[in-house]
C-alpha cells in the first residue's frame, strides 16, 4: 500500500521483520512511502510505534497524528537521497552556534546565557574534541576551522533515521551543539528545550505572555520531543 490513504480500510495492523528490517503490514499489505519505496525501518520498536499510529486511525486518516510514521518518510524520501547534502546543511549551524552568540545587554540576559551555554561549551570541547567560542552581539565571527570539521564529521556519521530526527532537534533549537547534547542524553531532553529558549524566556520574563506566539512554541516544542523520541527509536 503506497502512500496515505484517505480513509481506513484494513482491519489487522502488524509489525514485522523483513529484508532490511522492519516493516508495518495493513491487512497483510506492506505500507509504503508517499514516493513508494518500502518502508522499511532499522528497529522493532519504531516499527511497533508506527503500527499503533495506522491502528489508532479510525475513519479518516490524520498524517499529522502520525509523527513517526511521517519522521520515517522522511527519512527514506528525502534524507537517504540527499545524505550528504543534508548533512552539510546541519553541520553549517556549528559556524553560527545559537549559545555562541551572546546578548552585549542587559547584564540579567549575558548572566543567563552564560550560565546556561558556557556549560554545553565546555562539553562540546571535551567529549566532541570542538573548541567554539562564545561571541559577544549578532556580527558573524568565524569559529576554529578544524573544530567545525570534527563536528562536520560527526553529522556525516549519522545513518538517515538518525539524521532526520538530528535535523529536527538542531533546526527547533537552532543549535548544533543542543543537537549532540541531545543525542548524547547530556542532560533530559526537556532541561534542553528549556536551554534552547533562554532568549525567549527572558522575553516573556519582561513583557509578559504572548499567547500566539507560546501556541507556536509549544508546537515546537513537541516536535523537539518528537525528534528526540525518534532518534532514540532509530538507535536503540
Amino acid at each position: 500500500m503506497s502512500g496515505w490513504a484517505t480513509k481506513r480500510f484494513w482491519k489487522d495492523t502488524t509489525a514485522e521483520a523483513v529484508e532490511g528490517g522492519y516493516g508495518v503490514f495493513l491487512d497483510g499489505r506492506a505500507v509504503k512511502t508517499p514516493a513508494k519505496a518500502a518502508l522499511v525501518v532499522p528497529t522493532q520498536v519504531m516499527a511497533e510505534a508506527m503500527a499503533a499510529e495506522w491502528d489508532a486511525q479510525d475513519g479518516e486518516v490524520d498524517p499529522a497524528s502520525m509523527p513517526v510514521t511521517r519522521s520515517a518518510n522522511a527519512a527514506i524520501d528525502k534524507v537517504a537521497i540527499q545524505h550528504a547534502e543534508v548533512a552539510e546543511m546541519l553541520a553549517e549551524y556549528g559556524g553560527s552556534d545559537l549559545v555562541c552568540y551572546r546578548a552585549t545587554t542587559p547584564q540579567e540576559l549575558i548572566d543567563r546565557q552564560v550560565e546556561a551555554w558556557d556549560p554545553l561549551l565546555v562539553w562540546a570541547e571535551e567529549s566532541l574534541g570542538a573548541k567554539l567560542k562564545p561571541v559577544a552581539g549578532v556580527m558573524f565571527e568565524a569559529q576554529d576551522s578544524e573544530s567545525l570539521r570534527k563536528l562536520s564529521t560527526l553529522v556525516h556519521g549519522f545513518d538517515n533515521f538518525q539524521m532526520a530526527a538530528f535535523h529536527d532537534l538542531v533546526g527547533i533549537s537552532g543549535s548544533l551543539i543542543i543537537g549532540f547534547a541531545a543525542t548524547h542524553d547530556l542532560h533530559p531532553i526537556e532541561t534542553l528545550w528549556r536551554l534552547s529558549r533562554i532568549d525567549e524566556q527572558w522575553q516573556e520574563d519582561q513583557w509578559g505572555r504572548d499567547d500566539d506566539a507560546a501556541e507556536e512554541a509549544e508546537k515546537k516544542h513537541q516536535a523537539f520531543l518528537h525528534a528526540y523520541a525518534f532518534f532514540k527509536m532509530a538507535t536503540n
